[in-house]
């Protein structure tokens, strides 16, 4: 049989696609997806320069996933040393001028939030259009728990990180 009339979703599955769900309920957070070798590096787009403010295009392209390697959300700490704030992203400092970093979870599903369904956003941290992963989980499944953060402010790459600890794989 031809991939002809199967459709994205059939030609994934039998390519060895995993869908993710909630660990709590089991309900459906994402289509089929297939897993990328790694996250790739966050599109370059001029927000400074745009007309409105809006997210930046998304990190990882629709129907695929990548498993982040490096920490990611809060908690936030100082660091001794400037760097990222977060894979992706630039540098940030607290109130007293200190470099920060995460130590939040390893192992974080990186997906495009396009291909999320039924997320609610909960409690995002502050951020000028969009949503901040600094206050850490922001997004909430039908059943009540905290499954994923999304990045989603016109000054940060655009992706949502599904939590490794509230989320499970299966097969469509």
């Amino acid at each position: 049989m031809t991939d002809r009339g199967r459709g994205r979703e059939g030609v994934a599955a039998e390519a060895g696609a995993v869908s993710f769900v909630c660990a709590a309920c089991g309900v459906a957070l994402t289509g089929p997806l297939m897993r990328l070798p790694a996250v790739p590096e966050a599109p370059y787009h001029a927000w400074s320069e745009a007309d409105e403010p809006r997210p930046l295009p998304a990190t990882v392209p629709s129907g695929h996933y990548a498993i982040e390697t490096e920490p990611y959300g809060a908690p936030l700490v100082v660091a001794e040393v400037p760097g990222p704030v977060m894979p992706r992203q630039g540098q940030h400092w607290n109130a007293d001028g200190n470099p920060l970093v995460s130590r939040g979870p390893r192992g974080n599903i990186v997906v495009n939030p396009d291909d999320a369904r039924g997320l609610e956003l909960e409690h995002a941290a502050p951020a000028c259009c969009g949503a901040s992963p600094d206050g850490g989980m922001n997004q909430v499944c039908a059943c009540g728990t905290l499954v994923a953060t999304l990045s989603s402010d016109c000054a940060m790459p655009y992706e949502l990180h599904l939590s490794a600890a509230h989320v499970r794989p299966v097969r469509p």
